[in-house]
């Protein structure tokens, strides 16, 4: 099964609203596209005082429009608290990540990469492959590791995990539609040259594109794969 054409139930974990567009924006409106069921899962969401709760709720309604726009099937809130994971027992969010997931019964799955400098990213990686792990024949045959930029390439290459990508997926055909997604999040598009421009998103994936040799690609880390007998 290594082939993302067989992929039928697809989750996206997403640290905070908008990773999961600038990671696989372009792949999660192809599956689509091709018949697959594509939920996302947004982990975290803002707590007074740090995030006005008018501001969270303004850029919650931003993913759900852009989700929506991409063909997103579901999108589901956990809502623990952003830029405070680490200050939650590992074992509460394993459990409400755990109990998503389980519902939701993904045969692919797609993470933040762990080696992303937020922390919120960290813990996501961990706590989604804790659910992933391969106990049983409901354990999703796909998972993959997405790029998100700002937070992807400002840890420390060569000192911690480093993003090198083995799986690319054409997204020439939806480029547009990614870009379209991620301008809908008003609160967190910049101008360039800023990584969260509209310039950039599509710079990078001009340059993975180019590295498959196709106009545009997002590329990810295989974490798994498994071709089961049926």
């Amino acid at each position: 099964m290594g082939d993302l054409s067989a992929a039928r139930r697809v989750a996206v974990v997403a640290p905070h609203p908008d990773d999961e567009v600038l990671g696989c924006g372009g792949t999660m409106a192809r599956l689509g596209s091709e018949g697959a069921e594509v939920h996302v899962v947004i982990v975290t969401r803002g707590q007074e005082p740090d995030f006005p709760t008018a501001h969270m709720d303004r850029v919650m309604a931003e993913a759900d429009r852009a989700h929506r726009s991409l063909g997103v099937a579901a999108t589901h809130h956990l809502d623990l608290p952003a830029a405070a994971l680490d200050t939650l027992p590992a074992a509460r969010i394993n459990a409400r990540l755990a109990e998503c997931l389980a519902e939701i019964a993904p045969d692919t799955l797609f993470v933040p990469f762990i080696g992303d400098i937020h922390l919120d990213h960290q813990i996501t990686f961990t706590s989604s492959l804790v659910w992933a792990r391969p106990r049983s024949p409901r354990a999703p045959r796909r998972v993959f590791a997405y790029e998100t930029l700002s937070e992807t390439n400002w840890y420390a290459p060569g000192l911690t995990p480093t993003f090198a990508p083995d799986y690319f997926v054409d997204i020439a055909a939806q480029l547009e539609a990614k870009l379209a997604a991620f301008a809908m999040f008003e609160t967190q598009a910049r101008n360039f040259p800023d990584e969260r421009s509209l310039q950039t998103i599509r710079t990078l994936a001009n340059l993975r594109g180019s590295m498959v040799f196709c106009a545009a690609a997002e590329a990810f880390m295989t974490i798994r794969q498994v071709w089961r007998a049926e």
